[in-house]
């Protein structure tokens, strides 16, 4: 009996992760060395994803939030214009809300050499 209930939350649960649309690539890639500076972050999600905040830190600087422009409907892929800020580390942190009503956050980084 135990086997059986414990099987049933399992499935409940997996049904529940795979409704949210987590991100599946960037270019840059995450952790990606590139040798100039991108002129635009492209963000690529498995399912629609509406983009309520994506701010972006270049090495010990101050987080500074990046220009979501006409990008407010729900879909999976988003080009964000980029400001140069030199040579280094760039992390982006993103936050959004997934067509299924969950909230989503995460973040990548590059590094510009």
């Amino acid at each position: 009996m135990k086997s059986f209930i414990f099987s049933g939350v399992i499935a409940i649960w997996a049904t529940g992760a795979m409704a949210h649309s987590p991100l599946d690539g960037t270019t840059p890639a995450n952790e990606a060395i590139v040798s100039k500076m991108p002129t635009e972050v492209l963000m690529d999600f498995k399912g629609d994803i509406r983009l309520i905040r994506v701010a972006i830190t270049h090495a010990s600087t101050r987080s500074m939030d990046m220009d979501l422009g006409e990008q407010t409907a729900f879909t999976q892929e988003f080009k964000l214009p980029m400001h140069d800020m030199g040579q280094g580390t760039y992390e982006v942190e993103w936050r959004g809300l997934g067509a299924d009503g969950h909230a989503l956050n995460g973040t990548f980084r590059f590094i510009v050499e």
